[in-house]
């Protein structure tokens, strides 16, 4: 990848890297991932099964909808989570990183322009991206609105305040969040740790209501009878059942936080026994419920599996759980929008780092700011995690259709795995990717339009940016002067200053246009004149060794390219610090840099996009962050110089 003094990216050859996992003995390993990885799917126990009874589209509660759905959400979560994301998907890490994107620059890096059908592999990836924002902002909404409103099990006086109690609770999250989450979050292990503990007591406790669940949700008939007894009701609960595997995605996103291995031991061992253990629980003790009793419990079967005197302990347990799991969703924000950045999908933003220690832990308040809205306005317009429950659940079906996509790319192209073996667990994963999808937009009428327009307008937004950028930089390239041409004809006529000038630039050949500018205008030329380009690569790190290039064109001319991966901060006073071949060590108090700020000019003329995208391209450029602050440049030495584009 190639980013830019207007910071984006193209394509560009693959560097070896190092990755940057955290370190420690397996055992935190395995506690942090419990903490931060297992918040979303966590959380669902409190609201999936009970959606799936009384949500929009009711079900009796009798032993054949139940066993039928325990059934369903056991198999979903071997099928989707256990086989799917961790033994599969997760062995396709990009140098130890995780996720949509990580995944498309591995495919990108791999593959490139080998095959002709990676452009809608890499849009694909796009729109992954995209649907993770609406997912992103429904997420820390239903899971807190769900917790807070398990204080109605304890008093109903209680129902009034639960929409107010919610917003309060998550516009303090989000208030947080520019002070950094490194100390809070030593608290996300075990306050996690002992909420899986409590699932799981509480699921045993009411397993022996009705021990016949336990053999009910392992039989694959029961999923049979239930579709062959009513297939539409059936069909239709499969849009509430996938909201148990809320999150599974997750595994895979914050594989680069901790590593395969303390993933998958934390969900093996702990984590899905606690689940499972809970939605039993949940079924026994609605089938050992007396009618009447079963339809009220059967609307919050999750909090009624505590005693009366331990329901408001676990409300507040829940509401932490819940927070917990808002956390880990608005750092993936962040993660997944610098990301974004690097690779050249989003113009620049403000990225503030919250821990000195921790590179990951970064603060993006545009986007921090914008999902409080969002999030804010979604408890109070739909005002019940009922009502969210229609508008969630298509996006996490969407992405985890996309991320079956990539990785059947990747099991045929990349890995060359058996055809037939391919061919059975893709057509598996297709079959249940798409039923739960299907089942999903049914909920569109009520609310699920929601993270559809949402997608639909972030991917607008992304590819507008990378197709805008590409048409500029195409556009700069055309009017580009050979630098051995220019070095000829105004080395030896201009008049030379002392000092050093870097002139940042997009491309790795040619005269930057702030040079020519410079020249034109203050008619002199630096003694140490260096074409400064940064390249982001299809990797998540680049290790020192890789980090910079360098090339001498004589009479003071010099090229140097840095090289970073998409997970890692620019600095470009810190690297051109360290660069020895350029002649003596660059001094910031001796150096001046030249930046080319653009003015877009829309223009119907010539072909590239529509009007209303190159408007909306130029409206981006404008609200970009400036390249002095994005590239850590000293304020007091750098010079802007202005040109105008026509795409």
């Amino acid at each position: 990848m190639n980013i830019t003094a207007t910071g984006g990216a193209v394509a560009d050859a693959p560097q070896n890297s190092a990755h940057g996992h955290a370190q420690g003995p397996l055992y935190k390993l395995v506690v942090g991932a419990i903490g931060i990885v297992y918040g979303d799917i966590g959380t669902s126990p409190i609201y999936a099964f009970r959606e799936t009874f009384a949500g929009h589209h009711t079900l009796i509660p009798d032993r054949l909808h139940i066993y039928g759905v325990l059934s369903l959400i056991f198999y979903s979560m071997m099928i989707i989570v256990t086989l799917k994301y961790v033994t599969i998907i997760m062995r396709a890490d990009n140098k130890g990183e995780g996720g949509s994107l990580a995944l498309l620059a591995l495919i990108n890096r791999t593959l490139g322009g080998k095959k002709k059908w990676t452009s809608g592999i890499i849009m694909l990836g796009v729109f992954a991206t995209a649907l993770f924002y609406g997912d992103s902002m429904i997420t820390p909404a239903m899971s807190v609105l769900s917790a807070v409103e398990g204080l109605e099990t304890v008093n109903q006086g209680f129902a009034p305040y639960v929409v107010p109690i919610s917003v309060v609770i998550l516009v303090g999250l989000f208030a947080i969040q520019a002070r950094g989450t490194a100390k809070v979050g030593l608290l996300f292990g075990p306050v996690m740790l002992l909420y899986f503990a409590t699932l799981a007591v509480l699921g045993a406790m009411h397993v022996m209501d009705d021990p016949a669940v336990i053999l009910a949700m392992f039989n694959p008939i029961h999923i049979v009878e239930f579709f062959a007894a009513d297939f539409l009701r059936a069909f239709v609960a499969l849009g509430s059942v996938v909201l148990a595997v809320t999150g599974a995605e997750a595994l895979y996103a914050d594989m680069g936080h901790f590593g395969r291995k303390p993933i998958r031991i934390s969900w093996v061992y702990f984590v899905l026994p606690a689940l499972l253990l809970n939605y039993m629980g949940q079924g026994a003790m609605i089938l050992s419920a007396d009618p009447a009793t079963a339809l009220s419990k059967v609307k919050d079967p999750f909090f009624y599996l505590a005693p009366d005197a331990l329901r408001l302990p676990l409300v507040l347990l829940a509401t932490a759980a819940a927070v917990i799991a808002s956390q880990a969703v608005i750092s993936g924000a962040y993660s997944v929008t610098q990301q974004a950045i690097q690779l050249g999908f989003v113009p620049r933003l403000k990225i503030a780092h919250t821990s000195e220690s921790a590179a990951g832990q970064i603060y993006i308040p545009s986007i921090n700011w914008a999902l409080m809205i969002m999030v804010t306005l979604l408890v109070v317009t739909f005002r019940s995690s009922s009502n969210l429950g229609a508008a969630y659940g298509i996006a996490v079906t969407g992405a985890m259709l996309i991320d079956t996509i990539l990785i059947a790319v990747v099991l045929r192209q990349m890995w060359n795995w058996n055809r037939f073996a391919v061919g059975g667990l893709l057509t598996l994963f297709f079959v249940v990717d798409f039923s739960y999808l299907s089942a999903n937009l049914l909920k569109v009428p009520a609310g699920g339009w929601f993270p559809l327009l949402v997608g639909g307008i972030a991917f607008t937004f992304l590819t507008t940016w990378a197709k805008g950028r590409q048409l500029m930089i195409n556009r700069m390239d055309e009017a580009s002067l050979p630098i051995e041409v220019f070095i000829k004809s105004a080395a030896a006529s201009a008049a030379r200053v002392p000092g050093t000038a870097v002139f940042m630039t997009s491309s790795a050949s040619g005269v930057p246009h702030a040079l020519l500018h410079n020249l034109k205008h203050n008619k002199v030329l630096h003694e140490r004149i260096i074409l400064l380009t940064v390249k982001i690569q299809d990797v998540p790190y680049v290790s020192e060794e890789k980090r910079g290039e360098t090339m001498d064109y004589g009479s003071g001319f010099h090229r140097v390219v840095l090289h970073y991966g998409f997970m890692e901060e620019v600095n470009v006073p810190s690297e051109l610090a360290r660069v020895d071949r350029c002649g003596p060590a660059c001094k910031m108090m001796d150096t001046s840099f030249f930046l080319a700020r653009q003015t877009l000019i829309p223009s119907a003329r010539r072909p590239g996009m529509a009007v209303w995208r190159e408007k909306l391209f130029a409206w981006m450029l404008r609200n970009a962050e400036s390249a002095m602050e994005f590239f850590k440049l000293p304020t007091n030495r750098v010079v802007e110089l202005g040109s105008q584009v026509e795409i």
